[in-house]
Parts: structure tokens; C-alpha cells; sequence
């Protein structure tokens, strides 16, 4: 039995690892209190909407939230009442790439966690577990450590462990519920082993023994950024395997089929599609970049960088590709472009292959219209914004309508562009959808959803990553 018994338990940070994860251990811990606490004032609010109108979307989440909360699960702006009576504290806070000064651009910003870590030090009155949840760059539990110390009263002790999280965007209750495995890192010493063992009961209320993986401390903060570099490795494997089956004649489903079968390989994560999007494998792969050049190993830098290069690489080729087949110019045309989330059963829009295409669309000053089922048009306008800094939102209004349906997007266009894998566009009406359409009506599809053949024989010009532009299926 572990020595130390976890009866209240605070997250900081509720975001999209924070609130989930700490739900899903309210909902199969009822004995455990879970508070989660954030600053920012409407997300709290959202999280205790009487109507459940939660403020991230993630399939299942909402039930999870309603069986708990107020029983054992509370979201909070009192961050120091929950730091104060917690006897573990997950750090689940923003690790965005840094924008300035050392390492910009690749680097992990690590203000927010210094932040936490400190407001813990300065508020706990007695010893705590403090769980780093957030993606952070390898020996990050070192500087916490020394932080703790230097600011904790005599009669406070600060145990580090390190447990990242691997949910997938769409999945995250799903992957929660039954988890490939539960990593937690942390010092060998007895105390370490203690405090490993304390957190390992908390899961073991629901995950079998043998899902949770007891490691060192360095070894679990570089699994994470270890797993998402093999990942996204993959992706831009199959994409750069994309541009050579649409400049010979093969089919890249067909491929990705032959490949997957090899028990060595396996099926997954080799589907080609417009790029990678998402919190995580861009800035988890830089981190490591960043990190391999730190420790002077260029070769090593240099070859995770090529994922990242490639991964925009396709971006533009495909955007280059929709201006290519419009007779090579998109100016005063009007394109619709399906999706904005980074992908499908999500509202997360960070690194979405969308945000880039329109730029490359607007640079060609092409009308866009966008449809996405869960992002909320002020996160299009703050994204789009965000990507052309210098031109103003007016401008940007002037040449991109966000519309409410796909049928409305679609009205008028000279073309389809398919972003993001929503299960409703395979729904689509695509009679209607030709109707509507300026002629010759044309679809782009960037992840491989739609009936290239039924598309074709109903009038459209269809262009499927991964096939060349002439096949017809």
C-alpha cells in the first residue's frame, strides 16, 4: 500500500489535458475530492454552465462532467484555497513555443509553470505531490525542484513526479477510460518511489496494474516528446509518400494498405492527409529539435527538423495544387473550405492545416467561405487574424465569409476544399452541392473522405490527396 493516501487532489489548469483528465479521476475516484482551478474567469464559469456548455468540445465529455461535478468534482478561480488543501497537485498548464529571445521558435515557454510552481512554494503550509501533466521539455522537474525548495517553509517537502499525458483530440475520454498506458516518472530515491507509488494508486482505481508504467524522471518527460516525434514522423512519412504516388500513377490508400500490413509497421497513423495540425506535434517535435541542439547533437536536430519542414511542405503543395488546377489563378474565385478544426470531434483550431490554406488563398485573393460544426466563429476570426498580423480584420472580412452550413459554403464556389475529416462531409448532399456550384465544379479533397468516383460521375473535377490529378477511379 502506498505510504502517502491521496484523498484531495487540485489541477492547475483547465484546459484541454487539465479538464478531462482530472473529470474522468473525479468520475472513477468518488472517494477523491478533484479541484480544478484555473484565472481566467469565463473558462471557470463554462465549466460550471448550468446547461453543461463546457468550454472545450470532446465526445463524451459532458456525461462525465455531469456525474461528478458538485459531488466530488468543483472548478475554481481560488487557486490557492486548492493548492492549500490538495495533497497532489497536477501542473497542467500552456508550454506554448517561445516567440522571442533564447530558442525562439523552437523552445518550450515555460513561464506559466515557473508561475505555478512558485504560487505552490509561496501558499502550500504542508508537503505536497506535485505532478508535472503539462508537455515540458526533459530535466524541466529539476528547475521546479530547485524553485520548491528555495521558496518552501521549513516544515513543507515537494515530491516531483513526472505523468504526461498521450490523449488524442477527439478520443480523450475514450483514451482516459482505457488507456494504453499511464507513465509516471520519478526520483529513485525511497521518497520518489513513495510518491510514484501514491499517484500509481490513484489510476489503479480503474487502470490495470499493468497499464501503469513506473519510469525515472527524465525518462518520462522525454517518452512524450519521444511518442509525438514517432508519431508525426509517420504522417510526414506517408505525406512525402503522397507527392511521389501523385507524380507516378500509385495510389497512396493503396500503399498505406500494402504497408500497413507488415506486423512490423502497423495500420496506423498512415493515412495521408494535408498535414498535421494540433497542440502537440509541432511544438513537441521543436522542443526536441531545440533540445538536440542544446546538447550539440546537429545531426540529431536536423533530422527531427525534417519532419516539421516536410509536414509544411505539404501544406503549400497542396494549396499550390487548388490554384494549379483552377487554370493557375484563384483571383475574385470563390472557394469553400470544409473543416477548420485541426481535426475531426474536436473545437481545437491550433496548427490547423485550414489557418494556412486560406492565408495561401487570400494571398491569391480568392474569396474563401468556411464551415466548421464545433469552432466558434470568433476563434476563426482570432486565428485568421492572428496568421496575417499586418492585415487588418476588415480587409480579412471582405474576403472570407463564415457560413453556417456546408451547403451554404458550398453555394456559388468554384471549388471544394476538404480540411478536416468531419464525419458529416461524407453526408453531404453532392447533387445539391453541384447544383449550386460555379462550373467547372471542383473538389479538393485533402483527407481522403469522399466517393471519388460516385463525385466524378455526378459532374465534379475531383483532385484526392495522394492520387494524381488525371486518375479516375
Amino acid at each position: 500500500m502506498a505510504p502517502i493516501k491521496v484523498t484531495k487532489i487540485c489541477c492547475i489548469g483547465a484546459g484541454y489535458v487539465g479538464g478531462p483528465t482530472c473529470a474522468v479521476i473525479a468520475l472513477k475516484c468518488p472517494h477523491i475530492k478533484v479541484t480544478i482551478v484555473d484565472l481566467n474567469q469565463a473558462r471557470v464559469d463554462a465549466w460550471n454552465s448550468p446547461d453543461f456548455q463546457l468550454p472545450i468540445y470532446e465526445p463524451g465529455l459532458d456525461e462525465v462532467v455531469r456525474a461528478a461535478r458538485g459531488r466530488n468534482l468543483f472548478f475554481s478561480t481560488d487557486v490557492d484555497k486548492g493548492i492549500e488543501e490538495a495533497d497532489l497537485i497536477f501542473v497542467s498548464v500552456n508550454t506554448p513555443t517561445k516567440k522571442s529571445g533564447v530558442g525562439a521558435g523552437f523552445a518550450a515557454d515555460l513561464n506559466y509553470v515557473e508561475l505555478a510552481t512558485r504560487r505552490i512554494a509561496t501558499v502550500a503550509n504542508s508537503s505536497k505531490i506535485v505532478v508535472e501533466k503539462s508537455t515540458v521539455p526533459c530535466r524541466t522537474a529539476e528547475s521546479m525542484r530547485t524553485i520548491l525548495e528555495a521558496n518552501s517553509k521549513p516544515n513543507c517537502r515537494f515530491d516531483i513526479l513526472s505523468n504526461p499525458e498521450f490523449l488524442a483530440e477527439g478520443t480523450a475520454i475514450a483514451d482516459l477510460f482505457k488507456p494504453d498506458r499511464v507513465l509516471i516518472g520519478s526520483l529513485q530515491t525511497q521518497e520518489g518511489l513513495d510518491a510514484c507509488a501514491a499517484l500509481a494508486g490513484v489510476y489503479g482505481n480503474w487502470v490495470p496494474k499493468d497499464r501503469i508504467l513506473t519510469v525515472g524522471l527524465w525518462s518520462s518527460e522525454l517518452s512524450k516528446l519521444a511518442a509525438n516525434a514517432m508519431l508525426a514522423q509517420r504522417i510526414s512519412s506517408i505525406n512525402a509518400l503522397s507527392a511521389i504516388c501523385e507524380a507516378t500513377g500509385a495510389n497512396i490508400d493503396e500503399v498505406a494498405h500494402a504497408v500497413g500490413y507488415d506486423s512490423r509497421i502497423g495500420p496506423k497513423f498512415l493515412k495521408a492527409s494535408v498535414g498535421f495540425g494540433g497542440s502537440c506535434f509541432q511544438k513537441d517535435i521543436l522542443n526536441l529539435v531545440y533540445l538536440s541542439e542544446s546538447l550539440h547533437l546537429p545531426e540529431v536536430a536536423n533530422y527531427w527538423r525534417q519532419v516539421v519542414d516536410m509536414n509544411e511542405y505539404q501544406k503549400r503543395r497542396f494549396s499550390k495544387r487548388v490554384v494549379d488546377t483552377l487554370f493557375n489563378t484563384i483571383t475574385g474565385k470563390r472557394i469553400a473550405v470544409l473543416g477548420f478544426a485541426f481535426k475531426a470531434d474536436t473545437g481545437d483550431t491550433r496548427e490547423s492545416a485550414a489557418i494556412t490554406l486560406i492565408k495561401d488563398f487570400q494571398s491569391e485573393r480568392a474569396f474563401v467561405n468556411i464551415y466548421d460544426p464545433q469552432v466558434p466563429h470568433d476563434q476563426i476570426w482570432a486565428d485568421l487574424a492572428e496568421a496575417s498580423p499586418l492585415t487588418p480584420i476588415d480587409t480579412i472580412k471582405k474576403q472570407v465569409t463564415i457560413c453556417s452550413s456546408a451547403m451554404e459554403a458550398c453555394k456559388n464556389a468554384e471549388a471544394v476544399v476538404i480540411a478536416t475529416e468531419w464525419k458529416e462531409f461524407n453526408e453531404i448532399n453532392w447533387e445539391e452541392v453541384y447544383a449550386h456550384m460555379n462550373k467547372p465544379a471542383f473538389v479538393f479533397d485533402g483527407r481522403l473522405l469522399v466517393d471519388e468516383k460516385k463525385l466524378t460521375k455526378i459532374g465534379f473535377t475531383v483532385n484526392t490527396i495522394g492520387r494524381p490529378a488525371q486518375e479516375r477511379v
